[in-house]
């Protein structure tokens, strides 16, 4: 396998081939594939014996019809405590994300990055503006959601994107933060909450946000499946929201989106509850003592994570791809590369929990091709290695190219015509460099003598609880000096006058503009007073909200 990594890694649109690709290619029987610490999946469900019951039942889930998408989404529904009009159940997050994308974000999107690829590539595939706010390896990746909230007002973005907990980083925010946040973006056309990775935090006994978004006009939240139940293969997930957009998103799916397989997994967990809790605890516990063994390599940092993966940044003249491509073929083990996550680059990797049987052999690999006995920095620097990854100046061009503006044919059109409801981009001035643009100015007061020098930016920290945010302060007019340049800028919250009320975030500027697709929503008188919204009673299956925290 040895000479074709590299062009297994070129050939596929994904960021890693498949495991079926490695095992084909190294001519391996299936099942003997690298230790995976690529694919983010629960290594402890389902447990031996609901392998075999669904091996003993293959013939019937691979011959005939599966049931329809609504009978599967009642089942899990009933497990889950939540309405089935709130639900659409999904051929994986990825198929809910294009028709989210296609349904309800109309002209820009506002997404962190680095975070899960498709919230980036989707809308800039159908010509939609995203606008990148960059989380700080300064402040160890984490989303300050204040300073986010401020760059989207000051971008005019129509929707907004939180993953909770982030991928790759793990960064996670505490549910009332969010709610606060989901607040202050009320006048948006539409909020995502992505929560693909909750089941694996343990920060806070009830994380989710499901039983906010269900009264809300505007707020969806992305559930997976597949990561927590250990089948990626199987493709399920689902979104929880207002009846009005549950609704829009489930009369666009096809009848039979989801498989047999899916049908039959879902209809095996009312008897299985226990063993995944307790695998859900088993996957904490593993993070707690990955996350030890890593720290103690040297030069090699790791970053707290509440998902089921760590993000580590590589040691001084490692190159991502070569220590990814000597791992596998020199260890048989796959790791991320996250050179081609937009925000990051290839000196971080993504490393997925796992027993630690496993750790002890990642250890070892990464010891031995970091620090090699006659090696000295056994990866070559980024000026020597592969050459196919995107590094940071990739990263600061893409972003460059899009952030604010989106497609450029698409800027074109939008600033010749002057589209109602379009909020245009800044144009840089003259002379800055080619990372992020400044967001829109706020208005400006009277001339001021002297312009005080520019505040420094506080890094962000782990959020602790609600935080006021204090509205930003008139900006005195005075002739702007030479623009200095800077990948990436984000704009600094200015401290608001002494007497200004405290506020949890800016005030909205104005109603949502007619026609917009969240506006359909239902009051929360009228969902809780709909029939067939109450609560399904407890089955002893973890509840959509508590996640199995106990345990």
């Amino acid at each position: 396998m040895s000479g074709n990594v590299t062009s297994l890694f070129r050939g596929t649109a994904a960021h890693s081939p498949s495991m079926a690709a490695l095992t084909r290619e190294s001519g391996e029987a299936a099942g003997a594939g690298p230790v995976d610490f690529c694919i983010p999946c629960n290594p402890y469900f389902p447990t031996p014996a609901m392998f075999e019951e669904l091996a003993g039942r293959l013939r019937d889930i691979v011959t005939y019809y599966p049931s329809s998408a609504d009978t599967i989404t009642a089942e899990l529904c009933g497990l889950l405590q939540l309405p089935p009009q709130c639900v659409a159940m999904g051929n994986g997050s990825t198929e809910l994300i294009t028709w989210i994308d296609h349904l309800l974000v109309r002209e820009s999107l506002a997404v962190p990055v680095p975070t899960f690829g498709r919230w980036t590539d989707q809308p800039m595939e159908t010509g939609k503006r995203v606008d990148m706010f960059p989380l700080q390896e300064a402040g160890g990746f984490a989303l300050d959601l204040a300073r986010y909230a401020e760059f989207v007002r000051a971008r005019g973005t129509r929707a907004v994107v939180v993953c909770n907990p982030n991928n790759p980083d793990g960064g996670y925010l505490h549910r009332q933060a969010l709610v606060q946040f989901m607040d202050a973006m009320a006048d948006r056309d539409l909020v995502v909450i992505d929560e693909s990775f909750l089941e694996f935090a343990d920060a806070e006994a009830e994380p989710s946000v499901v039983q906010e978004a269900m009264l809300r006009p505007n707020v969806v939240v992305l559930r997976s499946l597949g990561k927590n139940f250990g089948l990626h293969g199987i493709r399920f997930g689902y979104l929880v929201a207002n009846p009005a957009l549950a609704g829009r998103v489930r009369s666009m799916l096809p009848k039979w989106n989801l498989n047999s397989f899916a049908e039959h997994v879902v209809f095996m967990l009312r008897d299985h509850g226990p063993e995944y809790a307790r695998s859900l605890h088993q996957v904490r516990r593993d993070r707690l003592e990955m996350s030890a063994q890593l720290s103690a390599l040297p030069g090699l940092t790791v970053y707290p994570s509440q998902g089921n993966f760590l993000f580590v940044r590589l040691p001084v003249g490692a190159e991502g791809t070569a220590v990814r491509d000597r791992l596998l073929t020199e260890h048989r083990i796959l790791v991320r590369e996250c050179g081609n996550k937009i925000g990051s680059s290839s000196r971080f990797l993504r490393l997925v929990v796992r027993p630690q049987v496993d750790v002890r052999r990642l250890v070892s690999g990464l010891e031995q091709v970091l620090y090699g006995a006659g090696r000295g920095a056994a990866v070559p620097g980024p000026a020597t290695g592969t050459g196919y990854s995107s590094g940071t100046a990739a990263v600061d061009r893409l972003v460059s190219e899009t952030n604010g503006s989106g497609m450029r044919a698409i800027t074109a059109r939008t600033a010749g015509a002057g589209a109602p409801g379009i909020a245009a981009a800044p144009a840089p001035p003259a002379g800055t460099g080619t990372g992020m643009p400044l967001p829109a100015a706020v208005p400006v007061a009277p001339a001021a003598a002297t312009v005080p020098p520019p505040a420094p930016v506080p890094q962000p920290a782990p959020y602790p609880g609600p935080v006021p945010v204090p509205h930003p302060a008139p900006v005195p007019q005075q002739p702007a000096p030479a623009p200095v340049p800077q990948p990436m800028p984000m704009p600094a919250p200015t401290p608001a006058p002494a007497a200004a009320p405290a506020a949890a975030y800016p005030a909205p500027v104005g109603p949502t503009p007619p026609g917009v697709p969240a506006r359909g929503g239902l009051t929360a008188a009228q969902v809780r007073g709909t029939d067939g919204l109450s609560s399904v009673p407890a089955t002893g299956w973890p509840n959509a909200a508590g996640m199995g925290q106990a345990g």
